[in-house]
């Protein structure tokens, strides 16, 4: 078997070898008829080396030309003459001053050489007649410049008016541009690769009228597709003052949009540049837009499109040219259910729906094309709606799975004073969430001046930081970028389920929501992201992180993957939960960086009284994993990095059950027993106070006790209440503090109750005001007015006998020395013990 291959290989190389032989050593005859008005060149590529020859007559030469009515027999000095040799083959046609040759066109004259040819048809004819170029299926396709076709085939048609030439355009095989008619002259290429099986050039000639226009190009379309047509000359300037016309040819079943992709205008002095519209089933044909204008979409059937240029400026003309698309499409199940989008409450705030992929992506010419339309007429394939507005949109789209919602909304602060207690809510309005479009991205831009900060929180959900080693697993996600025109602070990403309560910001700040999948459909109803304007912060960006205690917390320093800018300060305030300790460690031992100017700084704090701060430089050792019995604080600041070099810190905090250590423990039985020492001797004072004599309630008939009332609240007279009989008091505990040990024994004043005999009145008794006294009499020197009388008639009342302050402790005499009254009140008692402080 293999050495049937190796003899296959060889007679393959000898055919190969033998064929050069051949093509090297062929001659080539060319012969023209002088009523044919041919003309033959063969001529060397631009830019190939000429190392091959054509031999005519023993003489080699880089060129050959054959005119009309001559016959030369030539030969190649190499076997590969493509690759040196272009062939053009010209064919002069005069439709003024000789009958025109309508019909098919022919690939004419036959046994050309095998090299890549172009064969040109100059015709020549008359303004007042027109001239139709109608081509064999599968029609032609218009290619932009420098786009190749597939195979390499093309056309170009070029319209000649009297001495200028405007290029219609180059097309491609296999396309829905079936003629185009022109008005004048014309010159048609065809171009055909040396390799090509083509032997008809696939159009012919037709005369028509005049047009009355520089051209017409028909296209039908059949079935669902999209074609892109260019103006004349593009992307050169559209003949000044010219009209041009596309046709349309398309089944009344099928709905055509147009779409204008590309477009400049010129300079007019008079006129002005417009396109014109005549649709199907319209009462006002032509209609007119500008080329500025959203273009009809939705059209049912075939329709007419004329470009008209304009005067232009002499000394500035500028230049019109337009690249636009035609879809086709089959009419949609749901074209006519609208959705209302209500924004009519929202401000600046713009909301876009586009195709996947906008605007970094153009889709391509094959790929389905949905539609959204603001009315039936104008529909795009992109369509942005602004705030203050109520919208009723539809779709013409078979897969709403491929169309997107970005939406931008600003928020901005100028003076503290009136938005600084506002709380804006940083959520997603339900008009957006409401479309059956998936929401690709929301983008709050808040801005404020220099001496006014941002605070975004997350109350309830708090947020997390993305980090290798907790990655956000959500349907969404939060980019949060803060920046001024000089630099900008990549925050971080950031989801919902995490610590982060808080974070302030000192300079403007975008928010970018980004969904992933329609999960976020279901969650954007626990949306909790709010921000208010704070005033100055001493850094770049301080986070307040309250974690759950189960929660291991990792945190990053923002810009992560291109290093903290220089001269940055970042700090993170952490709460420790009661009851538990917190552990802090970093992931490295070293910042890792070299300071050209300044330093850096890690420092980490407890916020409590006395607490040390732990300071570290970018030259020494990192802190080691430590425990944190409060909550702390650690800020990392940079200072301008040595070239190439990066400051990204990352740190975790884990959170433990806060121990008792025995010290505690044994601190905390020490002190219940001196509690139980000072009960229990509390309880022995208390059983010998009982066993004492009990107090003697002692009756002072000089003495008012009663605050003047209003007759007639105490509904019962003393006679009727006994209201002024007072049982014997005998609790040693309340009133032992009054009284005063002398060995260890108490005596007090005796006296016997004796019932009262005198007038009662109808109020109980109460104290006396502090300025009566009955046993101190007023001095003489004494200027002080006599209180008034009081209102009431009762003047008695209850004292209680303690141990006089003068009676010696140490002498063991319990028996009082009595001059006169021997009864104190205590109200007197404390007035006096007052006048002594």
């Amino acid at each position: 078997m293999a050495a049937g291959r190796a003899l296959a290989a060889l007679l393959a190389a000898l055919l190969v070898a033998s064929a050069q032989h051949l093509q090297r050593e062929a001659s080539f005859t060319i012969s023209l008829r002088t009523v044919d008005k041919i003309t033959v060149m063969i001529k060397l590529r631009p830019g190939v080396p000429p190392r091959c020859q054509i031999r005519f007559k023993n003489v080699s030469r880089s060129e050959l030309k054959i005119k009309p009515g001559e016959t030369m027999t030539f030969t190649f000095t190499c076997s590969t003459p493509e690759k040196y040799f272009i062939m053009e083959i010209q064919k002069n046609i005069d439709c003024v001053s000789d009958p025109c040759p309508f019909g098919d066109v022919h690939l004419y004259p036959p046994g050309l050489p095998r090299l890549n040819r172009t064969f040109i048809w100059d015709v020549k004819a008359s303004t007042k007649a027109g001239l139709e170029l109608r081509f064999s299926a599968p029609w032609l396709r218009q290619i932009e410049p420098g786009e190749t076709c597939p195979d390499f085939v093309s056309y170009n048609i070029n319209s000649c008016i009297d001495v200028a030439t405007v290029n219609i355009g180059t097309f491609c095989r296999n396309g829905s541009v079936s003629r185009v008619k022109l008005l004048g002259g014309v010159v048609m290429s065809l171009h055909l690769p040396w390799d090509s099986p083509v032997t008809t050039s696939g159009f012919n000639i037709a005369n028509r009228a005049s047009i009355k226009r520089l051209c017409i190009i028909e296209s039908i379309l059949n079935g669902e597709s999209s074609i892109t047509l260019m103006s004349p000359n593009y992307p050169l300037g559209f003949p000044e003052d010219e009209l041009m016309t596309w046709q349309f040819v398309i089944p009344s079943n099928m709905r055509a949009s147009v779409f204008f992709h590309n477009y400049s205008l010129s300079n007019c002095e008079r006129k002005e540049e417009r396109v014109e519209y005549y649709l199907p089933g319209s009462l006002s044909n032509p209609e007119v837009f500008k080329l500025s204008d959203s273009q009809p979409a939705n059209i049912a059937g075939s329709f007419n499109l004329s470009l008209q240029g304009c005067d232009q400026d002499t000394q500035n003309p500028g230049i019109l040219r337009l690249l636009f698309q035609v879809v086709v499409q089959h009419p949609q199940v749901d074209e006519n259910v609208t959705y209302l989008v209500n924004l009519s409450k929202e401000w600046n705030m713009t909301v876009t729906i586009h195709f996947e992929g906008w605007p970094s992506r153009i889709p391509s010419m094959s790929e389905p094309i949905c539609l959204i339309c603001k009315d039936p007429r104008t529909c795009d394939r992109v369509l942005t709606l602004v705030s203050g507005t109520v919208y009723k949109i539809s779709f013409l789209c078979k897969d709403l799975s491929r169309l997107r919602i970005t939406a931008e909304k600003g928020i901005s602060c100028v003076d503290l004073r009136w938005c600084q207690r506002k709380i804006y809510s940083l959520s997603v309005p339900m008009a957006i969430t409401k479309l059956p479009i998936q929401l690709r991205k929301f983008i709050w831009k808040l801005s404020a001046p220099d001496p006014i900060n941002i605070e975004i929180t997350s109350p309830s959900l708090k947020l997390q930081q993305h980090v290798p080693e907790q990655r956000c697993n959500t349907s969404y996600s939060y980019s949060i970028v803060s920046a001024t025109p000089e630099a900008e602070l990549n925050v971080g990403i950031f989801c919902p389920g995490g610590s982060i309560e808080k974070i302030q910001m000192r300079n403007n700040v975008t928010i970018s929501l980004k969904t992933f999948g329609r999960g976020f459909l279901n969650e954007s109803n626990h949306q909790d992201l709010k921000m208010s304007f704070v005033p100055h912060i001493k850094d770049e960006c301080t986070f307040t992180v309250s974690p759950d205690p189960k929660a291991k917390v990792y945190l990053q320093t923002p810009s992560w993957l291109y290093g903290l800018p220089p001269y940055v300060s970042i700090s993170w305030y952490v709460v420790v939960p009661g009851k538990h300790v917190a552990r802090l460690a970093f992931s490295k031992d070293r910042m890792g960086i070299t300071c050209e100017t300044g330093r850096a700084y890690v420092n980490i704090k407890e916020e409590t009284s006395g607490a040390e701060e732990t300071v570290r430089r970018e030259d020494e050792l990192l802190p080691e994993p430590r425990k944190m019995y409060h909550n702390f604080w650690v800020n990392i600041s940079n200072c301008k990095p040595v070239d190439k070099m990066q400051l990204a810190l990352q740190f975790w905090v884990t959170f433990a059950d806060r121990q008792i250590d025995l010290g505690l423990i044994l601190g905390m039985v020490a002190g219940a027993g001196v509690l139980v020492a000072i009960g229990l001797t509390v309880c022995c004072v208390k059983k010998k106070k009982k066993s004492q004599n009990p107090m003697v309630g002692v009756y002072n008939a000089n003495v008012n006790t009663q605050v003047p009332r209003k007759q007639g609240l105490f509904t019962k007279g003393r006679k009727t209440n006994e209201s002024h009989v007072y049982a014997v008091i005998d609790d040693a505990m309340v009133y032992g503090h009054l009284l005063k040990e002398s060995n260890g024994s108490v005596a007090p004043e005796v006296d016997v109750y004796r019932p009262f005999d005198g007038p009662i009145g109808s109020l109980p008794p109460s104290p006396p005001p502090f300025s009566f006294r009955k046993d101190i009499k007023p001095s003489n020197t004494s200027n002080t007015e006599e209180p008034p009388p009081l209102t009431d008639t009762d003047h008695d009342a209850y004292t209680f006998a303690h141990q006089k302050s003068g009676q010696s402790e140490d002498n063991g005499d319990t028996n009082e020395k009595n001059n006169g009254d021997t009864s104190t009140s205590l109200l007197e008692n404390k007035e006096q013990d007052s006048s002594v402080e």
